[in-house]
């Protein structure tokens, strides 16, 4: 991946009322990335998401997009589906594109062969005849997508791209926003809130809560060295003995329940041979003690609920 900045947020901040959506929230995004803005429900993303297209006005900070600060000019280059996507339902797709297209002020032939693009670039050419209030949610969704990539745009925004979609529309959707990097290098920015899609699909994450930035980076070292060290899945028959020996051991955290009826623990600067050899000095019966693959969704916890994991 590049080191260019393509899309830097320097102090973005929005407030309604008293209540602050976005505050002073600073984040870079990389020529290739395809990168995952997490965040609650309720954190700030799509508050976020209008403020950089301009679609609300922002209190203070900066958007730089392509190194232009401004952003009427710089939208030129940027596609972007923010909340639920709406198509005049008695139009056939081909139609609602072409009419965006006239918005666009691109006419004629022109037109045409761009509708045509755009519609094989999403794999809806063979149903583009039929009216959109026929299309799945996951048809819509890639209709919106072609409509963002009428534009041709170097940057594309998507807010909860897979909201809604059964198993195989989020598939669909997946796949296709991987291959905007891969094959079209496209830089992608996806707002979402499901941990396990944007692990699959994203390099770089940034994860808002309550308006803030709480950590930034690419997901492999976030998932690998988490942000407190290792975490370990203990198998005891008698978790309350666990608990009253781990109160004698400096450092360790238990964190809840883990997979199979273990207890996860956080241990520190423990070696987990050691955890588990003063563990069963202390008389703990232990059936099994397992470091775990840890997940976006681990960091997302610690970050966002103190560190229970459950």
């Amino acid at each position: 991946m590049s080191d260019e900045i393509v899309m830097e947020i320097r102090g973005l901040t929005r407030s309604y009322g008293r209540r602050k959506a976005v505050d002073a929230l600073d984040l870079n995004v990389r020529l290739g990335d395809v990168y995952g803005f997490l965040g609650p429900n309720g954190a700030g993303k799509t508050t976020t998401m209008r403020c950089i297209l301009e679609l609300i006005r922002r209190d203070a900070g900066e958007v730089v997009i392509f190194g232009e600060r401004n952003l009427t000019r710089a939208r030129r280059h940027v596609g972007a589906i923010v909340e639920t996507p709406a198509f005049h339902s008695w139009l056939s797709g081909r139609q609602n594109l072409l009419l965006s297209c006239a918005y666009a002020g691109i006419q004629g032939k022109a037109a045409q062969a761009e509708v045509d693009r755009v519609l094989e670039r999403v794999g809806l050419r063979e149903r583009s005849g039929d009216k959109a209030l026929a299309y799945s949610l996951g048809m819509k969704q890639r209709l919106a997508i072609a409509r963002a990539l009428l534009s041709k745009p170097k940057l594309m925004l998507l807010d909860e791209p897979t909201i809604g979609l059964d198993p195989r529309g989020m598939h669909e959707i997946r796949e296709f926003i991987r291959s905007l990097a891969l094959n079209d290098g496209i830089t992608v920015f996806i707002s979402s809130h499901l941990l396990a899609e944007v692990q699959q699909i994203c390099n770089r994450v940034g994860i808002i809560q309550d308006g803030t930035l709480r950590a930034e980076g690419y997901v492999k070292e976030l998932v690998s060295q988490g942000l407190s060290g290792l975490v370990v899945e203990v198998g005891t028959s008698d978790p309350d003995a666990l608990k009253a020996a781990l109160e004698a051991i400096d450092g360790v955290e238990l964190l809840g329940p883990g997979q199979s009826g273990r207890l996860r623990l956080k241990p520190g600067d423990l070696d987990p041979a050691v955890l588990n050899k003063k563990l069963v000095e202390a008389g703990v019966p232990i059936d099994a003690l397992v470091p775990i693959q840890r997940s976006l969704e681990d960091v997302f916890l610690e970050l966002t609920t103190g560190g229970d994991i459950h």
